[in-house]
């Protein structure tokens, strides 16, 4: 099987080395010296990383083969895989890969079946569940701890406790001013 790891930013000096936004929870294996990774588009690779570092916070990479800046912006937005044994499991027990995760049911914790997840999107801040409800639309489910409060593998099912508003409609709004509001109007209303 195979992972998205990473995928290549922006030439970073003059020697081939590159800034890389990082997927995997797993770069100081997936990302070391020595790793063959395959590419997204596959006319760029593989490509064998040859040296890596943290520079303010962020990896850099150099790959062989790749020695000058001009080598390196042309790697620029190519996606990073990784052949990952479909049975392998993430070190932490809380972790999980988006192959074990895309197909499962999504439902609230009373059983109410809300869809089925067909992706996961990774953003900077979190992961979200992009999940396709059973009319077809979709709703994104923040994969955080307050609203994913189970991952059920073998029953194959998601568990979330949705606050209001994330899955339907029918939120309920309430604020100081709206109070504040109903009490001028029944005021109003009474003379007062």
């Amino acid at each position: 099987m195979q992972l998205v790891v990473a995928r290549i930013g922006r030439a970073h000096g003059i020697k081939g080395e590159v800034t890389v936004e990082v997927r995997t929870d797993e770069p100081e294996s997936r990302l070391a010296p020595g790793a063959v990774l395959a590419t997204d588009p596959a006319s760029v690779g593989p490509l064998t990383i040859a040296t890596g570092r943290v520079h303010s916070g962020r990896l850099l990479l150099r790959f062989e083969g790749v020695g000058d800046r001009t080598g390196a912006e042309a790697l620029r937005n190519t996606l990073l895989i990784a052949d990952v044994d479909p049975e392998e499991m993430p070190e932490d027990e809380d972790e999980y890969y988006d192959h074990q995760l895309i197909d499962l049911d999504v439902v609230t914790e009373d059983g109410t079946e809300v869809g089925r997840i067909t992706e996961i999107s990774h953003l900077p801040s979190q992961d979200l569940f992009i999940v396709e409800r059973p009319d077809g639309s979709e709703v994104l489910i923040p994969f955080v701890e307050e609203i994913v409060s189970e991952i059920d593998l073998d029953e194959q099912r998601a568990v979330i406790t949705p606050p209001p508003g994330l899955i339907d409609d029918r939120a309920e709004i309430a604020s100081a001013r709206d109070d504040a509001s109903e009490a001028s109007a029944r005021d109003e209303d009474e003379g007062v």
